[in-house]
């Protein structure tokens, strides 16, 4: 009757004796200088051309147009004091030109501004003695030497063996180097670049008398009346107010950042000035008939200067 008594002695003796056997602590590898895997290539990203040749007919205010960009930043860039002077045959750069670096030439990484700095790589490893205060800086092991790129840097306490106890389990843990945290993901460019953080409106209410076409409209034609509202589509910055543009009369030209553009043309009367911050549904303008054979307001949206159909767009108006 006294065997099962018998047995879990044995047990909780054999458990008792394997729980005081040696401890090791674990041992982690890393790699240094072992190269992680590639990531994959982004798409490149649509660009605009970085030189253009001025044509006959040209002005220096559709060129800018047609690249989606600000005549005066084109005109900066190429040093012209006139936008009017321009002659056939003329190259002109359509991009920023990249910072020059004192005493070097700009070639390569250079010449598109990008830094290259020389990667750091860990010296010594920090050694404490077991039951240290780990918030005490301890100082470098005498006679440690830096280890090459490549080599396998074992961190974490030495394996040796204590007795086992609760103490001595902390302790060890406390020791053990925590792990890394996770690198935070990097932002994954939007597929659209730049429509999501766009809202678009109608800039007028009359109903669209013309749709867009790729060879006869660059835009959609919206019926009013004259001194009828011109509203902004969207919030922006107003990087042309005049009459320069042949075939639009009174136009306004609004940058909504580096992806998108909207014109509003054969205005009657103009309200804003370039360089001037306007918010989206802001009265811009009044609906006329300037370069047009009747009251209506010609309205486009381009993306890096190229025209798109406005109505896949702007929200669906109530039935």
């Amino acid at each position: 009757m006294k065997r099962p008594g018998i047995f879990f002695a044995v047990l909780a003796f054999a458990f008792l004796a394997g729980c005081a056997g040696p401890y090791r602590a674990p041992v982690v590898e890393r790699s240094v200088g072992r190269p992680s895997p590639a990531k994959p290539a982004a798409p490149a990203a649509e660009q605009r051309p970085e030189s253009y040749t001025v044509k006959r007919g040209d002005t220096l205010y559709s060129i800018a147009l047609d690249n989606g960009l600000d005549y005066r930043d084109v005109a900066a860039w190429n040093n012209i004091t006139d936008p009017a002077d321009i002659k056939a045959g003329l190259v002109l750069r359509m991009r920023a030109p990249a910072p020059a670096v004192a005493g070097q030439p700009q070639t390569g990484i250079q010449a598109q501004g990008v830094q290259v700095q020389p990667a750091t790589i860990p010296g010594s490893v920090e050694a404490r003695s077991i039951g240290a205060d780990p918030r005490a800086g301890a100082a470098p092991r005498a006679g440690a030497e830096p280890r090459a790129v490549g080599d396998l840097l074992k961190t974490g306490p030495k394996a040796m063996k204590l007795p086992y106890s609760e103490e001595n389990l902390a302790m060890l843990l406390r020791q053990s180097p925590a792990p890394a945290a996770p690198e935070p993901a990097s932002p994954q460019p939007s597929t659209e670049d730049g429509q999501d953080t766009v809202a678009w409106m109608w800039p007028a209410t009359g109903r669209v008398l013309a749709g867009f076409s790729e060879a006869t409209n660059k835009g959609v034609d919206i019926v009013g009346k004259i001194g009828d509202p011109v509203f902004a589509s969207a919030s922006g910055r107003v990087v042309y107010s005049g009459v320069g543009l042949r075939g639009y009369g009174k136009l306004i030209i609004i940058k909504h950042n580096q992806t998108y553009l909207s014109a509003y043309a054969h205005n009657s009367n103009l309200l804003v000035k370039e360089g001037q911050n306007v918010a989206r549904g802001q009265k811009i303008a009044e609906i006329g008939s300037t370069d047009s054979s009747q009251a209506k307001l010609h309205f486009e949206i381009r993306r890096l200067g190229k025209p798109i159909d406005p109505l896949k767009l702007l929200p669906d108006r109530p039935s």
